[in-house]
């Protein structure tokens, strides 16, 4: 278990707390870039407890604001988006895409161009790759790299970015998706496909886990060794402090989900479905959208909540069904927000199949303190290849060691 102390910690994320600021020296999704159209209306964004403003200028490059406007702080959401710069409707103060005051018509002629060139604006490193607008909020100058993951770098015919929007803290969301042994017991419902990798994971409930420490992270395998005397192993990618690679099934090849803070008791789980080697068809991505609420900026907006107990359907687990929910995906959301907005760890009681867990609390942790100190964030002491990041599930002779396996290499693609 956690002290209160470190729980608080590691949960609040607003200005000015270790983890937000730590959080900030980070690449972050922040919306589905389909949402900007250039001179389209401006679109808020709320990240680590602070709102800001995206926006898509009349040449296509994007701009990221402080949601205020220098001036009085009336919401940039509201600004007229024209000639390559987001206007006030206020006083009319015109900010242009790199974040320069242009013009303050609300100030004397005479005095207009020496005001303008005083006031400041904040405004934000952006990247648009893999589907969606990426910000850097941090204080680094330059920004860190890039994370060129392999899915930044695929055509958008490969790729299906979704976003899921939960009340409830972001390392529940994170901790949700490092948890490999729940798998087998709360998705076993959906373990069916009996000629799949997946097949026999609902009898092996409690895996083993092994670990190898990565600069970005770590590599871990929870191991289940099966009846016909194969090992499975679902070997998981970390990099902390947001990212998971998991291995999946047909016919979506490969997936990566992101527990994203946009405040306190606010979570953006996205998801990164992709095929490397070939575009996703039209089945699998209407296969995918068809177990959720089918809306890409928000796909879990038909959840429910506590009062109607999430959808769950008593009937249908009277049936033979496990948890009664309507998806997978359903079913890992329901747990994390079952929990309330912010669990006090304090009050867990952990296992043997919690190691990761642990694991990963104690790494966080640690870089937070190894930050406040002025060390390096986790991550940036060391150069890191991120395209050759890959999770992979895959069956082998139980004498062999998962090591020996190797991640499958990602195809050579273009700088």
């Amino acid at each position: 278990m956690l002290t209160r102390e470190d729980n608080e910690l590691l949960c609040r994320v607003g200005p000015g707390t270790p983890m937000g600021m730590l959080g900030r020296e980070y690449w972050v999704p922040a919306l589905r870039a389909a949402t900007l159209q250039a001179d389209g209306a401006p679109m808020r964004v709320r990240l680590f407890g602070d709102n800001f403003v995206a926006f898509r200028a009349t040449d296509g490059r994007l701009g990221f604001f402080d949601e205020g406007c220098p001036h009085r702080c009336t919401s940039l959401a509201l600004a007229r988006n024209e000639d390559n710069a987001l206007t006030c409707i206020f006083h009319g103060w015109k900010i242009d895409v790199s974040g320069k005051v242009v013009d303050v018509p609300s100030e004397p002629p005479e005095r207009r161009t020496e005001f303008a060139a005083k006031v400041r604006v904040r405004h934000y490193p952006v990247r648009e790759a893999g589907g969606v607008v990426w910000v850097y909020l941090g204080r680094r100058q330059p920004p860190p790299r890039f994370y060129d993951f392999e899915f930044n770098r695929l055509p958008a015919s490969h790729l299906m970015p979704l976003r899921a929007l939960l009340h409830c803290n972001w390392l529940q969301g994170f901790e949700a998706v490092l948890d490999a042994a729940h798998v087998g017991i709360l998705h076993k419902s959906w373990l069916v496909q009996p000629a799949g990798k997946l097949a026999g994971l609902a009898a092996v409930t409690a895996p083993t886990f092994e670990l190898l420490a990565k600069p970005y992270g770590f590599r871990e395998a929870a191991l289940r060794d099966l009846r016909d005397g194969t090992c499975y192993a679902r070997i998981r990618e970390v990099v902390l402090p947001f990212f998971s690679f998991i291995p999946n099934d047909p016919p979506l090849q490969s997936l990566c989900i992101a527990a994203i803070p946009i405040d306190d008791e606010w979570t953006a789980q996205w998801y990164f479905w992709y095929d490397p080697a070939a575009p996703i068809q039209p089945p699998a991505r209407d296969w995918q959208l068809s177990r959720t609420s089918g809306d890409p900026d928000n796909f879990c907006s038909t959840l429910g909540s506590a009062e109607n107990n999430w959808g769950q359907d008593r009937a249908k687990m009277k049936d033979g069904h496990w948890s009664g929910m309507w998806t997978f995906h359903y079913e890992d959301f329901v747990t994390q927000l079952s929990m309330g907005t912010l669990v006090d760890r304090s009050r867990e009681y952990l296992g043997s199949s919690d190691s990761i867990i642990i694991r990963v609390r104690r790494m966080l942790l640690e870089g937070i303190r190894a930050f406040e100190a002025g060390r390096a964030a986790p991550g940036f002491d060391q150069e890191v290849d991120y395209r050759q990041i890959r999770a992979l599930g895959i069956r082998y002779p139980r004498e062999q060691d998962w090591r020996c396996l190797g991640v499958a290499n990602p195809p050579t693609l273009p700088d």
